[in-house]
């Protein structure tokens, strides 16, 4: 044993005297080095150690449960970012909207699609190649000027995604959420071009109603109280027919049915092989849009 007289010092840094030991490992550790702990101090190495051995909290799907809805904030961001741009640049819109087959014409403007076409005319959309616009007109919007709404679009949009994705995302966990959000998207898109491949289309409002469709369901796996559910998911509904005749509703029906497919695997897939369920209904989802998507374009080209 050492004398009762020796000089004691942190473990970390020699030089400084210590009286103190972690309640873990025992060594003696300086105020530097103290961290907070249910009984005494614990070093900085104890610390990290004890954060590896603590079990995850987990959602009831099987996400990480977090405080902060960071996707969330992270779609609002990128959609507010894309539609700056197309103030600034309104060329973006039809760059990028969701266009399932058109034709470009000589005079630099835009006509419908037929499948014999001039000298001169060139397509454009997705039956050109464009895939990307599947998902890249789930994030324009309506130019201020323009359509039923103009600005409202996508006010009305992000306010919907702020009010419904903060809650749907704490209960799925962000990389649950993201899936579901991009499937929505790529679902409305795809019963777009099925149904209305000549329509351009803008906005997020698939995948919203996407979201829409994973709040009733996670609702009814809570055990929640269904009568406010009840009431959102009428009124979503309601919606869907109203806005029949003013805006797609191929893309608005498409983003329900996938959030509702993809929402009913995360919550009921058996706890035993979760993951591996949850993993293979989006794949297969996403598998069978591919296939529904190339078999419309070969039948357009």
């Amino acid at each position: 044993m050492e004398p009762e007289s020796a000089v004691t010092t942190c473990y970390r840094h020699p030089k400084v005297e210590s009286h103190v030991r972690c309640t873990r490992c025992e060594r003696y550790i300086c105020p530097d080095c103290m961290r907070e702990a249910a009984v005494g101090h614990q070093c900085p190495e104890c610390v990290k150690e004890g954060a590896r051995t603590v079990r995850q909290a987990r959602t009831v799907v099987g996400g990480r449960v977090s405080a902060t809805p960071v996707v969330t904030y992270a779609l609002i961001a990128l959609n507010v970012l894309a539609y700056l741009g197309e103030l600034v640049r309104p060329a973006i819109v039809e760059r990028f909207e969701m266009l399932g087959a058109g034709l470009a014409g000589p005079d630099g403007g835009h006509y419908v699609w037929q499948d014999t076409y001039p000298a001169g005319f060139q397509p454009e959309g997705v039956v050109d190649g464009e895939w990307y616009r599947l998902l890249t007109g789930a994030f324009l919007h309506l130019p201020p000027t323009e359509g039923t709404f103009g600005i409202l679009h996508i006010v009305m949009n992000m306010a919907s995604l702020w009010s419904v994705g903060r809650v749907v995302e704490a209960q799925l966990g962000r990389v649950r959420y993201l899936a579901l959000y991009l499937l929505s998207a790529l679902g409305g898109s795809v019963l777009v071009l099925l149904l209305a491949p000549g329509t351009p289309t803008v906005g997020a409002s698939g995948a919203i109603f996407g979201l829409g469709a994973a709040y009733y369901v996670m609702a009814r796996r809570l055990g929640a109280n269904m009568d406010a559910v009840n009431r959102f998911m009428a009124g979503l509904l309601l919606w869907l027919l109203i806005s029949a005749g003013l805006t797609s509703w191929q893309g608005h029906l498409g983003g329900l049915l996938a959030g509702a497919v993809v929402t009913v695997a995360f919550a009921y897939a058996p706890r035993n092989r979760r993951s591996l369920v949850q993993a293979g209904v989006c794949l297969a989802l996403l598998a069978l849009l591919a296939v529904l998507a190339i078999g419309k374009v070969s039948a357009l080209a």
